[in-house]
């Protein structure tokens, strides 16, 4: 009996193995057995890995991927010493043919702070100071005429005077060019003496204004400012503030070719707040204008050589502006500083973007061209009053806040004053 329920269990022993390997070759397919000789005193696992073709593939696929990522380091590290190497002859170079910048600063990120001297040729200096002799002499020769009927002994002395600094500043210009070509002085040096001749013209320019203010009959407000060059000291200063306003327009006359951008036609700063008024057309951006920092784009395209005449309009109510081209409403918004009144007891300058109260000057924002009658109102001037502006009318009223008259701008670095009635000198 015990020896046929052994014979049995071994029976159900082998069925049951049988089932095993019907239901795992089921699961994987067909299968084969394969038979591997191994020391006997190596681990099973370790021995079918080392004898496994694909993972033999893999070890030596992931030594070359090492190998490569090491020779690409390699590269990299050569490649940043030659982008160094480069950098510092390239900062070299730079250093020995262009001026050092004077640090950050002006009104826009980014932008080049050029409130040391701005650098100019040999033969454009000397130009500049050419036709500003020759500008002061064709003033001079008309004071002349007018005074050839006058025999007062104070127009005769003040006369003598005044040619006698116009025959000083041409000395000076003649040693500037006999130093030039002796040796080339130190930067310190044209810079000190350029200042002076500066100052020389600036003051020549007052007294030869002082001389035009004396002619009879010679209305006041009949001249334009003409500003040849890109420069950060060449400007013209308000010698009165602007009240407190809630609103207000403000119209001129302007002619420019310059490119790109005309620079500032006018900047008005308070303390606290060196943008509180400007007109600005910086780089290849269209013109704005700022209130308060608060930018509006305005639709002008004035940079053909010709006169053309502006006029803008705001009020603090919902900060709602308007924009006029030669009498023309070309655009208009709102939200322009609303609420915000134009604070008083600030500087109001022409030809310069000011970054301080009254100074602070950046050479790649001035003004280059011409302005003449800039007027500013404390109020939303009509649309029938700006086109009598545009057009020269009789009926045309003057700025009641700043009225374009000599007694009320100073001219300073060499800015030019020239004879201007609107519309009859246009283009």
């Amino acid at each position: 009996m015990t020896g046929a329920m052994a014979g049995f269990s071994w029976k159900l022993f082998l069925l049951s193995s049988l089932l095993v390997v019907e239901s795992s070759a089921q699961d994987f397919g067909q299968t084969q057995f394969i038979c591997t000789s191994v020391p006997k005193d190596m681990d099973l696992c370790t021995a079918s890995m080392q004898n496994s073709g694909p993972a033999e593939d893999l070890k030596t696929t992931i030594i070359q991927l090492r190998e490569t990522v090491l020779q690409q380091k390699e590269t990299i590290v050569n490649q940043k010493e030659t982008i160094r190497e480069l950098t510092s002859k390239l900062s070299r170079c730079e250093s020995q043919s262009l001026p050092a910048a004077a640090g950050p600063g002006g009104r826009r990120p980014g932008s080049k702070n050029t409130m040391g001297d701005v650098s100019r040729g040999t033969t454009e200096t000397l130009a500049q100071l050419g036709q500003t002799l020759q500008t002061l002499k064709q003033r001079l020769e008309n004071l002349e005429q007018y005074s050839r009927g006058n025999n007062s002994a104070q127009s005769n002395s003040l006369k003598d005077l005044l040619q006698n600094k116009i025959d000083d500043m041409e000395r000076q210009v003649l040693s500037r060019v006999n130093t030039l070509e002796e040796s080339k002085p130190g930067a310190r040096n044209e810079s000190e003496q350029r200042n002076r001749v500066e100052s020389t013209l600036t003051s020549l320019h007052h007294r030869i204004t002082d001389l035009e203010k004396d002619k009879d009959g010679r209305p006041t407000d009949k001249f334009q400012l003409t500003f040849p060059l890109r420069t950060n000291y060449m400007y013209a200063k308000a010698k009165m503030s602007l009240p407190e306003m809630y609103s207000f327009s403000v119209c001129l006359w302007i002619k420019s070719n310059a490119s790109p951008g005309v620079g500032t036609p006018f900047s008005y700063a308070v303390p606290g707040q060196a943008n509180e008024l400007v007109l600005i057309e910086w780089g290849n951006n269209p013109m704005e204008f700022l209130i308060n920092d608060k930018v509006a784009k305005l639709p002008f395209l004035i940079n053909d050589g010709k006169w053309h005449h502006l006029c803008i309009t705001w009020t603090t109510r919902d900060g709602m502006w308007e924009a006029y081209q030669d009498g023309v409403l070309r655009g208009n918004g709102e939200n322009l500083a609303p609420y915000h009144p134009i604070k008083p007891d600030g500087v109001l300058v022409l030809g310069q973007e000011q970054d301080t109260l009254g100074g602070g000057f950046d050479a790649t924002q001035a003004f280059v061209g011409e302005l003449a009658h800039l007027n500013i109102w404390n109020k939303k001037l009509s649309m029938a009053e700006i086109y009598n502006l545009a057009t020269c009318n009789s009926k045309a009223p003057a700025g009641n806040v700043f009225s374009w008259t000599e007694n009320n701008i100073e001219i300073f670095g060499g800015a030019t004053k020239w004879t201007f009635e609107p519309c009859r000198s246009l283009n």
